[in-house]
């Protein structure tokens, strides 16, 4: 089988397509960084650095050229989200005709050239990935109506193919990681069609949940199943914030900021420490409300001085005029993960300490890298973290990477389900298979390390 990959950035969705043998022949990404990245890992695939609005012409026909005669099964996109918004169906199209909102967001436009390229190409199958908020998000066409998202790609392709967007918990999938994406599938192929028509869906059954069932789903992976077993750190000093593990290490945490960490127990964040001098446990902790807007507001009143003794609590703090005050933040920035469940979405801030629930569920200090890629299960796959230009890839792009791409053992569970269909194999065996759960199994922790975390 043979896919496109647009807006591919470091590949780690593509793993997904490979792992199940479909040669990715083109993929597009607008970043030189990303693009070198993926130009190591996928040798045999044309990468197309540069605007997609600008390239769309270029890899139609250095896709015509590759395929000949032969169909185009998959064409993959995931557009950035950052421009996607939560508001509800027709309350920004009324906000824009009562001139009380600017111009949408020019970055949700770019789902325009990956239908005009799937017009062309005909693909057996489109396969797109993005935030749930995607449903709800207008756009300006080419001939300047707004239409949300889904509707336009309808519309867009017409009749020959039938599609819809669901909301998937990747959890499910045995990720251990919460981290919700809408997975929209639209497709010309019959076979699929007629499975749609009686599933009412195009994804398969989840093989994990987060109560165990009898009928062979499985508990979700927790972050106790997936890094427990590996070597402690802390943020104290540079000697034990590093191990010998390749990525596994940590920044270091300024004294402060150590001091608000170090004394923060168990599944509970450091705007809810209490007084380490006097031991007095009954200060008030931190908290939300909603305002008349309907907008959540972190309380004002939560206190930074203990009142039985005076002493400055070690909460997140700032200094103004020469005074401390509260740190304004969300109450999950400075916030323990839990052992037992999937970790909380990682994103592209997943090594900084005021990000959201990042802290190690006991250690002091937040995630190391190499406990990124574990949980973020790259490290299922064959994948290093090299530049084919053989220069130095940095942190910084290593976690802009990972925050942007989705876990590829879910999307490889997708990514298989829609090959069997595509295949034909029988609608009742695909059902039942999916019923029975028996292609999968629970994920174990490796013990043994390697130098660059890949199989």
């Amino acid at each position: 089988m043979k896919a496109i990959s647009l807006f591919a950035s470091g590949g780690i969705g593509d793993l997904a397509l490979k792992s199940n043998d479909i040669d990715i022949i083109i993929a597009n990404e607008l970043l030189e960084d990303r693009c070198k990245v993926l130009a190591y890992n996928y040798p045999e695939t044309e990468v197309i650095q540069g605007d997609i609005w600008e390239k769309k012409d270029e890899i139609i026909l250095k896709a015509k050229k590759y395929l000949g005669k032969k169909p185009l099964d998959f064409l993959y996109a995931t557009p950035p989200c950052q421009g996607m918004s939560k508001n509800g169906r027709g309350t920004i199209l009324n906000n824009i005709r009562k001139g009380l909102r600017p111009q949408l967001d020019q970055r949700n436009r770019l789902i325009i050239p990956v239908v005009e390229i799937a017009k062309i190409l005909k693909p057996r199958v489109i396969l797109l990935e993005n935030v749930p908020e995607m449903q709800d998000t207008l756009i300006e066409t080419t001939n300047g109506e707004y239409k949300h998202i889904l509707d336009y790609i309808k519309d867009e392709l017409g009749f020959i193919y039938e599609g819809q967007g669901e909301v998937v918990e990747f959890a499910n999938y045995g990720v251990p990681q919460k981290r919700q994406r809408l997975i929209s599938v639209f497709t010309k192929d019959n076979f699929i069609k007629n499975y749609f028509k009686i599933t009412k869906t195009f994804l398969p059954a989840k093989t994990h949940s987060n109560v165990t069932k009898s009928n062979g789903v499985l508990k979700w992976v927790s972050l106790r199943d997936a890094i427990e077993h590996l070597p402690k750190l802390d943020a104290k000093s540079k000697e034990l914030a590093t191990s010998e593990i390749e990525f596994h290490r940590v920044p270091l945490l300024d004294d402060e900021k150590y001091f608000w960490v170090s004394n923060t127990p168990p599944e509970r964040g450091a705007f809810d420490n209490q007084c380490v001098k006097c031991g007095n446990s009954s200060n008030q902790t931190h908290g939300c409300s909603v305002d008349e807007n309907g907008i959540n507001r972190a309380n004002s009143t939560t206190p930074i001085i203990c009142p039985k003794c005076n002493s400055l609590l070690p909460r997140p703090w700032v200094i103004e005029n020469g005074e401390h005050r509260l740190m304004k933040g969300f109450t999950s920035s400075y916030r323990r993960m839990k052992w037992d469940s999937p970790s909380n979405a990682l994103t592209t801030n997943l090594s900084y300490a005021c990000s959201d629930s990042k802290l190690h569920p006991e250690q002091n200090r937040v995630l190391s890298l190499y406990e990124a890629f574990i949980i973020h299960t790259i490290s299922d796959f064959k994948y290093e973290w090299k530049r084919v230009d053989g220069k130095k890839i940095s942190d910084k792009t290593v976690r802009e990477i990972i925050g942007e791409s989705i876990p590829p053992r879910g999307l490889k569970i997708i990514v298989n389900h829609l090959c069997r269909l595509l295949n034909n194999e029988k609608i009742e065996d695909i059902v039942l298979s999916n019923n029975l759960k028996s292609q999968y199994v629970l994920f174990e922790p490796k013990p043994i390390y390697n130098k660059v975390p890949s199989l």
